[in-house]
């Protein structure tokens, strides 16, 4: 009976949920979600495939999900799944309250381009760079002035 395979591609599902919500590179986002059902799918425990150093050999495992599958399978869980769930700072979470910004935009804003802080935000919208962004769909002005306005009042 398959013991880890359950477990491990809850976590793969895990990385790909957040990953989207990150708007990631899809074909990533995909690959982890071929590779959780093909885990499903085995007859045998991950583990064993593993210890025949056979990982490669499951359709949607290539070397880089290997790894990942050793380090579960070594440690319990995988490090990039935790860097993924680590909740925002509770500043940058607020960039939510700002024009045109939302949830996903500031989440990929943060992991994906490493806007850390409201200096970084405004020279980004300043560069109009924003604007080649994905799913930024508001006014680069009305953002400016927003970002301005909280600088200059960081209490709000």
């Amino acid at each position: 009976m398959p013991t880890q395979n359950a477990p491990l591609a809850q976590l793969f599902q895990s990385i790909a949920t957040l990953l989207a919500s990150q708007r990631a590179n899809p074909y990533r986002i995909r690959a982890y979600r071929r590779a959780a059902d093909s885990i499903l799918a085995l007859d045998e425990d991950i583990a064993l495939v593993a210890k025949r150093d056979e990982l490669e050999d499951i359709d949607g495992i290539g070397k880089d999900l290997a790894g990942k599958i050793k380090e579960f399978l070594a440690t319990g869980t995988i490090r990039i799944y935790e860097e993924l769930k680590t909740p925002l700072p509770p500043d940058v979470k607020n960039w939510t309250r700002l024009p045109g910004l939302h949830d996903s935009l500031v989440s990929y804003l943060y992991a994906r381009l490493g806007i850390r802080t409201l200096d970084h935000l405004e020279q980004l919208v300043s560069s109009h760079l924003l604007r080649t962004v994905p799913g930024y769909t508001g006014s680069e002005e009305e953002l400016l002035q927003a970002i301005r306005q909280q600088k200059s009042s960081p209490g709000i």
